[in-house]
């Protein structure tokens, strides 16, 4: 599951309760589709199958271990928002490392909390009312942080822009119509 997870930007994983659905997001991970650039979002799309999400990546990354700023190698960190036929907006987050097995990882926007599950490098919302809140949270916000935990005990703290957020949504939605 997770060697697919590591590949380029432009990726797409869709948030999701279900291992089933992981394999749908490795079609979409490989797509080189740009539709719209938004600011600090990119909105990609593709057909078959149909899956149009918003992307971006951190504007900030700070690593620490035991408090202390430590340099470590990451993978793709990439902040998504993803849609298909019958969903409309699934929030993921991948961390460009595998997470601490049952840990969570916090997402903040403009001061509002939300814990993302976790499963290897990937981050997600619990349900579809978690996406609801996460998503209008988002639209207003200007910076989402999210901070996990590896598995080797390191704790990230990425920071997003939310500049062009609200576009790249309504454009990768009206992609997936």
């Amino acid at each position: 599951m997770t060697s697919w997870m590591t590949r380029a930007l432009g990726v797409a994983m869709i948030s999701m309760t279900g291992f089933a659905a992981l394999t749908a997001a490795a079609t979409a991970q490989e797509s080189t589709n740009r539709v719209a650039t938004m600011t600090d979002w990119s909105v990609f799309a593709d057909k078959n199958p149909t899956e149009c999400w918003g992307v971006s990546s951190p504007k900030e990354t700070v690593n620490t271990k035991d408090g202390k700023p430590v340099s470590v190698r990451r993978g793709d960190i990439l902040l998504f928002v993803t849609f298909r036929p019958g969903v409309n907006g699934e929030t993921s987050f991948s961390g460009g490392y595998p997470f601490a097995p049952g840990s969570t990882v916090k997402l903040d926007v403009d001061g509002t909390a939300f814990d993302l599950f976790s499963d290897g490098e990937w981050a997600w919302p619990g349900t579809s009312e978690d996406d609801a809140a996460i998503l209008a949270a988002l639209k207003k916000g200007t910076t989402a942080v999210l901070t996990g935990r590896s598995g080797k005990g390191t704790q990230t703290k990425d920071s997003f822009s939310l500049r062009g957020f609200t576009a790249a949504l309504d454009e990768a939605a009206k992609q997936c119509k």
